[in-house]
């Protein structure tokens, strides 16, 4: 089994915007005149092993939920360097990636298939994913017809079959009801228990004492402290 590792080094993310204000790719922009740029990470450098939970805590616009996509694959940096050892399995939209005009059986199979199943071990796990979403009927009706809770547990019972060494959770936790969370909460033990790694973002911050026992406070896209949660936290309320 793989161990379980994250290292960035230095890392930093850059964005590109239209006149609009509008994010455009780089091939884009050198085809567009006013284009600015913000760095939404900068210098970011740290290190998760196997059995922690880090929690990602900050003000809104902070990095937080660009680091999380950074480390599940959906972006790259644009400096220094990231190293991500394990599978991951991650939830960082509300959306969770869905098609709306498909149905949840048939998201649940593309998302298996795009998080690195093949076909027929994602078609393999669909009587899993549907059990542990509890959505019932629903599962074979269009994304279209769900609440924001419906979908994020379909996102994040694919994330939990494909076996992830890392957890990556965003604030789309927050929007789940208590009965679902608790089950998140059970399987972000059930990883870090057995060696994976965990990163947690969100404002609720009771629950992600309850996974995490570390912490990063970000600000502009900076790393301004790394301890332990009780610490950092009261360090971030101290001066929000």
């Amino acid at each position: 089994m793989t161990r379980a590792g994250i290292v960035a080094d230095r890392v930093g993310v850059r964005f590109q915007f239209d006149g609009h204000g509008r994010v455009v790719t780089p091939t884009v922009a050198r085809l567009r005149r006013n284009v600015t740029e913000a760095w939404g990470l900068r210098d970011v450098s740290f290190a998760a092993g196997p059995g922690e939970g880090l929690a990602l805590i900050g003000p809104s616009g902070s990095g937080k939920t660009t680091l999380l996509r950074l480390m599940s694959g959906v972006l790259v940096p644009d400096e220094g360097a990231l190293r991500v050892d394990g599978r991951v399995g991650s939830l960082l939209s509300v959306k969770a990636g869905l098609l709306a005009a498909l149905t949840g059986r048939e998201n649940a199979q593309l998302l298996g298939v795009l998080g690195g199943l093949s076909v027929g071990a994602a078609n393999a796990s669909i009587d899993g994913v549907r059990d542990e979403s509890r959505l019932g009927k629903a599962f074979d009706r269009p994304v279209s017809s769900y609440s924001q809770g419906m979908r994020a547990r379909v996102g994040f019972a694919v994330a939990q079959h494909l076996g992830p060494r890392i957890l990556l959770l965003d604030e789309v936790h927050e929007a789940l009801d208590h009965e679902f969370r608790i089950e998140v909460e059970r399987v972000a033990e059930s990883i870090l228990s057995n060696g994976g790694i965990v990163v947690a973002a969100g404002h609720d911050h009771e629950m992600l004492a309850r996974i995490c026992t570390r912490a990063l406070l970000m600000r502009g896209g900076r790393i301004e402290d790394d301890g332990d949660f009780v610490s950092v936290r009261a360090e971030y309320l101290r001066d929000p």
